[in-house]
């Protein structure tokens, strides 16, 4: 394992980020730790990771040139994505990830199937636009009325919902039929069932606390960690 933490681990990608939803993941999980280009992302906005990680292709030379050369960790297979890489070798109570969608589509892509595929401690990724989580087979989420809950299945999942104006009991979804995108909250707690893994919940980035104790992770409070 390279990098363990007893609090939250933000991992940053090479996709466009904010500085402030770098900020708001970082109050929460405030170890950094950046997978290949992510540190140049990183260093940009202030921030060192304390680990780099990846097969380091697409790390620019100036950013390498920066950073402490303990450490650079380079894994030179080229069977799974730097973030894949990155989640096998984080050891910590949980995982926001940034930087890792909103790009190439066909990396974000790979991310998603990431994220479903990871049996670790649980990751969330975050954006300026979406927080996504891999549903685990029963999730509650306390959410405002009217939030945009889109669910995304992976492979075909049948399930139950409370709380959605459009129920999915009685369908099958799956990502060639039946899809689950921009349902909407018209109870504040919301219950989701899943007979099977493989279903993404996409939510609105203000709402990443709710998502995060949803899945049983206690955060650090804003304001706790310096940035």
């Amino acid at each position: 394992m390279i990098v363990t933490s007893e609090t939250g681990v933000t991992l940053v990608g090479g996709a466009p980020i904010s500085a402030q939803m770098l900020g708001l993941c970082l109050e929460r999980a405030p170890t950094l730790v950046a997978a290949d280009s992510g540190a140049g992302r990183a260093l940009a906005l202030g921030h060192r990771a304390i680990a780099t990680i990846g097969d380091l292709d697409s790390l620019d030379p100036d950013v390498r040139a920066r950073l402490p050369s303990d450490s650079l960790h380079p894994i030179a297979e080229q069977d799974t994505t730097d973030f894949a890489k990155v989640l096998r070798n984080v050891e910590a109570p949980f995982l926001l990830g940034i930087g890792f969608t909103g790009a190439l589509l066909d990396h974000t892509l790979a991310a998603l199937s990431t994220l479903a595929a990871h049996k670790g401690a649980p990751c969330v990724l975050v954006s300026d636009h979406e927080v996504i989580i891999h549903a685990p087979r029963s999730l509650s989420l306390n959410l405002p009325l009217g939030t945009r809950v889109s669910l995304y299945p992976l492979w075909p999942v049948t399930g139950r919902s409370r709380g959605l104006e459009w129920p999915i009991e009685g369908l099958t979804l799956g990502p060639l039929n039946q899809l689950g995108t921009s349902n909407r909250v018209i109870a504040r707690d919301v219950h989701l069932e899943f007979d099977a893994p493989g279903t993404l919940v996409f939510l609105p980035p203000e709402v990443l606390d709710a998502a995060l104790a949803g899945l049983g992770i206690s955060a650090r409070s804003p304001g706790e960690g310096g940035l």
